[in-house]
């Protein structure tokens, strides 16, 4: 059940008109009250001879009883109450109850309280109520409504409770700010498939994936296409900024601007300067700007995560708060340099994530500087073919994020964080459905190549199997992905590593219970832990036809970084 405080008004009788007329997004059926200050109030609904401004007379009346100079401006009070679309439909009695239980919470009429501010209940929907009230007490006060909304929200928890209704995760206030009716209703009529808040937001964030400076950060909002606008103080030192669309316009023509700690928390100039800070490139290695294609990129980018997946695992609060923090910019770094057969997926991802990476825990930057490094190679490394070399690591670093993502969503249930836990989860949806159509080409060419194997050396890399991983290899050899485990071994052998110890290794590095695919993560691991391309047409023809292993010792790994199996 969700509440929404619409902004307060100064014309009773225009919010009457509209709750009680035909509607203007969503058809009015009905409308009525079940509710009100008094159960004498007229209803204009089912009353024939009860019009519009005598129901405004009263509710205006302890305004209009003070002296014109003290009475308020915006006095006109509008909460919304929806029940989720799963819900079963609510009796008028239900929703009356649901009504004066948030009038009470919310401080515009107590209960017990007769001087309370009035009010009444408008129902014009089988799934929502609407409460207007007046900001004058009859006692000629005001009413107490601080931290109204976050009372609403608690009180609606209690009622989902009580109701046995749908349980929506309770927020921490660490939340953006959602958009506003006016913004969404202006987003369809222009058709948009997000609101004009909504789209800065995502753009300012990849702004901020993986920059340095201010200047960098700046720099990259410009080259977005977005105007902006920056205040300085008298020292000269830049104190904020503002952002808006270019087409973007309010009635007068004019853009309309957001300041960055109205589209985000977390995006104020301070809170992202705060991400600077200790987080230059590295300088011991080459610049991605100088080496690093996309398929290097996300090698390093699927290195990093999962580093972060044991910080995530192991680490003190915050730090992993500034990981999980910092795992957002790599996922819009990955969405904006994703291939078009990716592309979708990984932007809802990263959308969605972004309410996982705040919390009341404070993040302690500095420790992410190898996360925050991966997000600056896949920025600088451009954007990826769908195809070879590119496609197959795009699948292996989804594949890494998925894991990164989970790992964020279980912290966050550990703490209590309903919203943010619910979110993660969420992103790894999305991502998972983005692996399946990554993955689909590279995991393809190498079950060709498995089907092409001698039946001696399929038959030896199953012993392997068998003796590495005994309570799972009978459900990986059952797997459509035995075939592209099977040529990845044999890949690793023709590169000189010994498959028995490669396996064994690629086994103790993390749990594989509650992989949907166990061949499919071995696939991922071996191939990492053993250098291989990822794309498997890049392998010569002879690693297909490998001959059986000369009792050498396996090659030491070139990449440490491993792979944790996939809850798909």
């Amino acid at each position: 059940m969700i509440p929404s405080i619409h902004n307060r008004g100064s014309e009773t009788i225009g919010l009457v008109r509209y709750l009680y007329g035909p509607g203007t997004k969503e058809e009015h059926i009905d409308p009525h009250l079940v509710a009100a200050f008094d159960p004498l109030t007229p209803d204009p609904g089912r009353d024939p001879k009860a019009t519009y401004e005598q129901l405004q007379r009263l509710l205006d009346q302890p305004v209009n009883a003070l002296p014109a100079g003290k009475r308020p401006d915006k006095h006109v009070w509008h909460l919304s109450v929806r029940a989720a679309p799963e819900d079963p439909v609510l009796s008028d009695e239900d929703w009356a109850a649901i009504a004066r239980r948030m009038v009470a919470a919310t401080g515009i009429a107590p209960d017990g309280d007769e001087q309370a501010c009035r009010w009444v209940a408008v129902r014009h929907a089988d799934d929502h109520i609407h409460i207007i009230a007046t900001l004058v007490r009859d006692d000629g006060r005001r009413p107490r409504l601080h931290n109204e909304a976050r009372r609403a929200q608690a009180e609606c928890r209690r009622v989902e409770a009580d109701y046995d209704l749908r349980r929506v995760p309770a927020g921490d206030g660490t939340a953006a700010k959602p958009p506003t009716s006016a913004e969404r209703h202006k987003a369809e009529r222009e058709g948009r498939d997000r609101t004009a808040r909504e789209e800065l937001r995502e753009t300012v964030r990849r702004a901020v994936a993986g920059a340095t400076s201010t200047d960098e950060f700046l720099s990259r909002l410009k080259d977005a296409g977005l105007l902006l606008r920056t205040k300085a103080l008298p020292s000269g030192d830049l104190q904020g900024y503002k952002v808006a669309l270019p087409d973007d316009r309010n009635g007068n023509k004019e853009p309309v601007y957001y300041a960055g700690s109205t589209l985000a928390p977390d995006l104020s100039l301070p809170r992202i300067r705060k991400r600077f800070s200790g987080n230059t490139p590295d300088q011991g290695t080459d610049t991605p700007e100088v080496s690093s294609g996309p398929a290097m990129a996300r090698r390093r980018t699927a290195t990093a995560a999962w580093q972060a997946v044991l910080v995530i695992d192991h680490g003190e609060d915050a730090q992993v708060a500034a990981y999980i923090a910092t795992a957002g910019e790599v996922l819009d770094a990955l969405a904006k340099t994703s291939a078009a057969h990716t592309r979708a997926e990984l932007r809802e991802a990263a959308f969605v994530f972004e309410r996982a990476t705040r919390s009341h825990v404070q993040a302690e930057h500095g420790h992410d500087r190898t996360l925050r490094q991966a997000a600056r190679d896949l920025i600088h490394g451009g954007p990826a073919l769908g195809r070879g070399e590119d496609g197959a690591t795009t699948a292996m670093v989804i594949d890494m994020l998925f894991f990164l993502v989970t790992a964020a969503a279980h912290w966050h249930a550990k703490k209590h964080h309903a919203q943010q836990a619910a979110a993660a989860l969420r992103a790894a949806e999305h991502l998972r459905t983005a692996y399946r159509a990554a993955a689909d080409i590279p995991l393809g060419a190498l079950h060709l190549r498995g089907r092409r194997l001698s039946q001696p050396l399929r038959q030896r890399q199953a012993a392997c199997l068998r003796q590495a991983v005994p309570e799972l290899a009978e459900q990986a050899l059952a797997e459509p992905g035995w075939f592209a485990l099977a040529a990845t071994l044999a890949d690793a052998e023709a590169a000189g590593h010994h498959p028995a110890g490669l396996l064994a290794e690629a086994v103790g590095r993390r749990e594989l219970t509650t992989a949907d695919s166990v061949s499919e993560v071995l696939v991922g691991r071996l191939r990492r832990m053993a250098d291989l391309p990822a794309d498997a047409t890049a392998m010569p023809e002879r690693a297909a036809t490998a001959a059986p292993g000369n009792g050498r010792t396996a090659r030491p790994s070139v990449s440490r970084g491993d792979q944790p199996s996939r809850a798909r």
